[in-house]
């Protein structure tokens, strides 16, 4: 069980990770700046294991690789929304971050809630209700699996 952080729609990726961050030389040095115009104690708050949970179009704007990079880094286990950006879906499994698209789950969720996620089968357990969410295809699991779609071409 994770817990979940809430957020609404359009969140873009300068909002994940501020565009003056991309300065420092790594994701773990920027991790620590994750959603810090949304929630400046994020970083601080999230453990491995938790999930973002998110309405409509999820990490809008810029193509950066290091908005899921710090998701990733700070140990969220997968991003949960509506709608994602074309890019940062991309992005995300490049880098092995698995995101999954539910459409009811942002409705029925409050920030702090505890939650489960079967991504072999595609559901969500929280509150005593599961929920249908993407089930990846075989190869795409398998690249998650490994680390992200860089790991999985170098194995």
């Amino acid at each position: 069980m994770g817990k979940i952080f809430r957020f609404y729609k359009d969140v873009d990726t300068d909002q994940i990770i501020a565009s003056q961050y991309l300065l420092f030389p790594s994701v773990e040095e920027m991790k620590e700046h994750t959603f810090e115009s949304l929630d400046p104690e994020f970083a601080a708050k999230a453990e491995p294991g938790d999930y973002v949970v998110a309405d409509e179009n999820f990490g809008c704007g810029s193509s950066r690789e290091q908005a899921p990079a710090v998701l990733k880094a700070l140990g969220v286990k997968a991003v949960i929304a509506k709608s994602f950006a074309r890019i940062f879906y991309r992005n995300a499994i490049n880098i092995g971050l698995p995101v999954i698209v539910c459409r009811e789950l942002y409705d029925a969720v409050e920030a702090g809630d505890e939650m489960e996620l079967d991504l072999k089968e595609g559901i969500i357990t929280t509150g005593g209700r599961e929920y249908s969410c993407t089930r990846l295809p075989a190869q795409m699991q398998k690249i998650l699996d490994q680390g992200g779609l860089i790991a999985s071409l170098n194995k």
